[in-house]
């Protein structure tokens, strides 16, 4: 059975993280499902942001927007849910036996595992290497990171489920643990995470929209307080996180290594 591959994400507005997506994935993906909200997820109205480049084959790309508000009884995380599992409303066109992966934008799957894709479990895992302001930033400290998951879209209830309750951490509860789902394959060194590969300026936005109200204060998303910490190369949120540069090798996505010039803004 030719089972498809159905990328799908949530957008809110990075374009540049989207093109290297899909220019590492689309060898091997059948289509892109891009889920935008017209509104952020504190509730206020935001249009769309999402930009349909001439590179992209416009028979892999499905754009689908939730053009409503959310409730104003919900809180960001629902919110973030409810874009999320518009998702699934949107999955018509998909047979049982196709596998839904679900990521953030900037989780990307090594895309050889993608070749003849086979999951053995009912859920998968694939774990990143985890980048931080730059291409070659590494990040040990959340790596590996638990970034996509897939599953067959027969066994697909939620996405939201399937991103904030399949875990790796779910395999060390024992066997007794009815409530937490075990049928999970883990793939390891399985890709990238470019984390915050933006502007000083559009990570201070991030920060004030997305669902971590937490970390929405000034004292996070100053625009110079930002910058100060991308310079020293420390993590956001004040963890004692301090990052290291690597050298580009061919660990890295063929794309990037075949376009250095393009991305030198975001190699050190």
């Amino acid at each position: 059975m030719n089972c498809k591959i159905i990328d799908c994400i949530t957008f809110f507005d990075n374009n540049y993280i989207f093109e290297i997506r899909y220019n590492i994935l689309s060898k091997y993906v059948d289509y892109f499902l891009i889920c935008e909200s017209t509104y952020d997820h504190t509730g206020k109205k935001k249009g769309t942001n999402f930009i349909f480049k001439k590179e992209y084959d416009p028979q892999k790309i499905k754009y689908v927007v939730l053009d409503e508000p959310f409730l104003e009884t919900a809180d960001r995380w629902q919110n973030q849910a409810r874009q999320r599992d518009f998702i699934i409303d949107n999955l018509n066109f998909a047979s049982p036996e196709d596998y839904i992966f679900f990521s953030d934008p900037d989780e990307i799957i090594r895309p050889e595992l993608l070749e003849n894709f086979n999951l053995k479990k009912k859920f998968g895992i694939f774990l990143h290497d985890c980048f931080n302001y730059k291409i070659n930033l590494f990040n040990p400290y959340e790596t590996p990171w638990e970034g996509t998951r897939v599953v067959k879209k027969k066994n697909l209830r939620s996405i939201d489920y399937m991103r904030q309750k399949i875990l790796l951490k779910n395999l060390k509860y024992s066997f007794l643990r009815f409530d937490k789902e075990k049928s999970i394959e883990i793939f390891k060194d399985a890709g990238w995470h470019f984390n915050n590969l933006m502007s000083a300026e559009n990570i201070s936005i991030k920060l004030k929209k997305f669902a971590h109200k937490e970390f929405s204060g000034e004292e996070f998303s100053s625009v110079e307080i930002i910058k100060d910490k991308i310079k020293k190369k420390i993590d956001l949120f004040n963890r004692g996180h301090n990052y290291k540069a690597i050298n580009i090798n061919n660990k890295f996505p063929r794309y990037i290594l075949n376009n250095l010039e393009k991305f030198k803004e975001y190699i050190i």
